[in-house]
């Protein structure tokens, strides 16, 4: 006959609260931290337990459970056995899909706390996991298992670098509900914070609702508890999940057995890599047993990515994907809903505010980012606290790394086997710059794993003074190295033997902090000098950037990265008398503080004339730069020999028409208007056109030259040979490199900031004359 316990509350003794205390002291928890781990969604019940106070008995048992206690030491007059009981309607012989739907019934409220809720970061209550929960996709083939040749991977660039191996194609992605039909026994892997633990939850969930398998009970059991249980020294899951079912009122072993044997429970069993690693062969021992024994039941287990070694016999390895544009949108809708205090319309507003914002050019480099829900909900939260993006972006770098290199662990009270030699945490820091900095000088994005464990042992080499043999040293490299990849996911195999930075972004950012963080005056001087060197590798704008936010004063890489970018034209006469004509020319247009803008209009406008219907923003600064840019498009439209037909020519007479309203300056007027009377009317017979055409047209083109030549100083005399085209272009974006780095919120004086903008653009000959002044 089965029997279920009648739910009813326990409270603690006074020896019992004792023996807790001790307990929970040293686990060097917040009662805001044993709350989580019972899944309660606020502390008043562990108050109530330590208070001496009833709180219900499935509580009291699973806080006695967490804290490693036998809930009848600490009980105030525990019964030995339960009277109140109800009986199944069926005493011998339940039909099993009765008892599956009175054991789910029986469970669904603890499933429903166990699994129901998510403790964000940096949010002070839980939240329902289906207010902000997203369907995942899966990868069927995991990359770090393909062999790839390193050479090819060299030759992906930084755009290709952050997409690669997360299966673009279509058919390489399935849904994560569809792999767990496809596969009874199936492990799921992924990197830190891609969302496994809320995969599993969201299974469980939708279990316990019948919307999936719901012909079986739902188990969710976090594999770190399971190993700490106490007097589980045998690790019998079968025991466990007995006391799992204890907490909800079931008490009879043989409900479970018959359950199990009839291949009706959904057993998800979360982080394999959580387990302490003098317990992991016995725990996976223990998984795959069982897993042998009730071989009819489903099976989901999740592990990281880096930690594929803990493998499980019978279980097919499946990768959860980064998410799509589509999942970043539906995540963000969900958040901003959930999150803003005022109204549902108001979180869905300001969830397309942060889309549109997010595929702004300017933001890029976030979205490289926020393809895991992790750094998408950090985005989210900084976005939401702020109504925009940070201008510095090493700001939202830095507290997403903060988040993989321990913050993230230490939230859900995972401890790690501390592999890395007793690295701290600056340690660890140092080493990731210094492996980034030597990998992306040498334009390495991809390398193999004995370059990497290489760079690793040179640092454990520094570290001590006493002498390590070699294969000691290999042998450390190699655990350090696979202890970073596993515990942080800043490192991660993407084919065999193959590394990389998890993100382009992470390289970036340690390469700019190796350069900051240099350890004495005359490293940081040559560290700004081998920067600035790459001032033309359009690879490194990004270090430039990362690298200005990240100082405490960047005066000395903006003046270095000025006089960097003067030499480029320095040497060279013809492109000195080029910037001398757009500095006069300049001058003459606008006020002192606009005339840097002026330079680079007519700098622009001289060089790629054809574009000068592009140039609208800057003209609107002054009328005369809107004449000008006008009287340059009427030389390219009449002043060429074109079709002779009367369209042409009527294109041109309305030109002269239009620029001749703008005109001011009488001298100019009088002769555009000469030379309009002198063109022909398009209503003119052909033959009479076609004559004048041949006649006149090039001593009238001549004429218009001159006129704009002599009344504004327009002319298109620059022959660039290609050698000076291609020091004109680098010039140009040097100089809008600079400009990024002065806007992107770094600390630069207000003198230095002045006199950079001031002397933008400037001919030799008038730096020298401002350095004297």
């Amino acid at each position: 006959m089965f029997y279920f316990m009648v739910k009813r509350s326990l409270q603690a003794s006074l020896t019992g609260i004792q023996q807790a205390k001790k307990a929970f002291a040293r686990k060097r928890w917040t009662q805001e931290n044993l709350a989580l781990e019972v899944n309660l969604k606020t502390r008043q019940p562990i108050w109530r337990f330590f208070s001496g106070r009833a709180v219900e008995r499935h509580t009291f048992f699973e806080i006695c459970s967490v804290l490693d206690l036998n809930w009848r030491e600490i009980a105030e007059n525990p019964p030995a056995e339960f009277s109140e009981r109800r009986e199944f309607a069926q005493p011998t012989g339940l039909n099993i899909d009765v008892l599956v739907q009175q054991v789910r019934s029986q469970r669904k409220d603890k499933i429903q706390d166990q699994c129901g809720i998510l403790q964000l970061l940096d949010i002070s209550h839980p939240v329902g996991i289906d207010d902000i929960y997203i369907d995942v996709n899966i990868l069927e083939e995991i990359e770090s298992l393909q062999w790839l040749a390193l050479d090819d991977l060299q030759k992906l660039g930084p755009e290709q670098f952050d997409r690669f191996g997360l299966g673009e194609v279509d058919e390489k992605q399935i849904p994560g509900m569809r792999a767990v039909e496809t596969y009874s026994k199936l492990r799921v892997l992924g990197k830190p914070g891609v969302g496994k633990t809320t995969f599993l939850q969201h299974l469980a969930i939708q279990c316990n609702r019948g919307a999936f398998a719901a012909n079986q009970v739902p188990v969710f059991i976090t594999l770190r508890n399971f190993a700490e249980s106490p007097g589980r020294s045998d690790f019998s899951l079968l025991n466990y999940i007995s006391q799992e079912f204890l907490t909800s009122g079931i008490s009879e072993n043989s409900v479970i057995e018959k359950l199990l044997q009839a291949g009706r429970v959904l057993l998800l069993l979360d982080g394999i890599d959580e387990v302490l690693k003098q317990q992991s062969n016995a725990v996976l021992k223990e998984i795959r047993s069982f897993s042998d024994k009730y071989h009819k039941n489903r099976f989901v287990v999740t592990c990281r990515t880096a930690s594929q070694k803990l493998r499980v016999r019978g279980f097919s390895d499946v990768e959860i994907a980064p998410f799509t544009q589509a999942q970043i949108q539906a995540f963000a809708q969900k958040w901003f809903v959930t999150f803003t205090k005022t109204n549902a319309t108001d979180g869905q507003a300001q969830g397309v505010e942060f889309i549109q914002k997010l595929d702004e050019p300017s933001n890029w480099q976030f979205l490289r980012l926020v393809v895991t829900p992790l750094f998408l909900h950090l985005a989210c939260w900084v976005f939401h606290g702020q109504g925009k993006f940070p201008t510095k972006r090493t700001d939202f770098y830095k507290q997403g790394l903060d988040l993989l290199l321990g913050k993230w662990d230490e939230a859900r009270g995972v401890e790690r086997d501390e592999i890395y030699q007793g690295f701290l945490l600056p340690q660890k820091l140092k080493l990731l710059s210094q492996i980034a900095a030597a990998t992306f000088e040498k334009g390495q994005y991809f390398f193999d794993q004995r370059v990497l464990e290489q760079y690793i042992g040179d640092y454990i080499r520094n570290l001590t003074d006493a002498p390590i043999e070699p294969e000691e040293l290999q042998l450390e490299s190699e655990a350090a190295l696979k202890a970073m990849e596993a515990q942080h996911g800043l490192l991660a195999e993407r084919a065999r033997g193959v590394f990389s930075f998890s993100s382009l972004a992470f390289q970036e950012y340690f390469t700019a902090r190796n350069i900051v963080a240099s350890h004495n005056l005359q490293a940081f001087e040559q560290a700004l000098s081998g920067l600035v060197s790459h001032i033309n590798d359009p690879h490194w704008h990004e270090i430039f950037l990362l690298t200005a936010g990240m100082l405490r004063s960047a005066d000395s890489l903006m003046q270095l990265m000025k006089q960097q970018i003067d030499a480029l034209v320095g040497s060279d006469p013809y492109l000195q008398e080029f910037l001398t004509w757009a500095s006069q020319k300049s001058k003459d247009t606008l006020s002192p503080p606009l005339v840097a803008t002026a330079r680079s209009f007519y700098l622009a406008l001289a060089r790629t004339p054809h574009l000068a219907s592009h140039f609208t923003l800057a003209s609107t600064l002054d009328q005369g730069m809107f004449l000008d840019a006008a009287l340059d498009d009427l030389l390219l439209e009449c002043a060429v020999d074109r079709s002779q037909d009367f369209a042409h020519a009527y294109v041109c007479a309305e030109a002269i028409n239009n620029i001749m309203v703008m005109v001011l300056d009488a001298g100019l007027y009088k002769s555009l208007e000469q030379l309009k009377d002198e063109f022909p009317n398009s209503r003119q017979n052909q033959e009479r056109f076609q004559a004048w055409w041949q006649t006149n047209y090039s001593a009238w083109a001549q004429q218009l030259k001159k006129t704009i030549a002599n009344y504004r100083n327009i002319h298109h005399h620059w022959n660039f040979s290609p050698q000076q085209q291609e020091v004109l272009q680098r010039y140009y974006d040097a100089n809008q490199l600079l400009l990024d780095c002065l806007n992107s919120n770094c600390e630069v004086t207000p003198g230095i900031r002045t006199e950079i903008e001031a002397s933008l653009l400037l001919p030799t000959k008038e730096l020298e004359e401002r350095e004297w002044q």
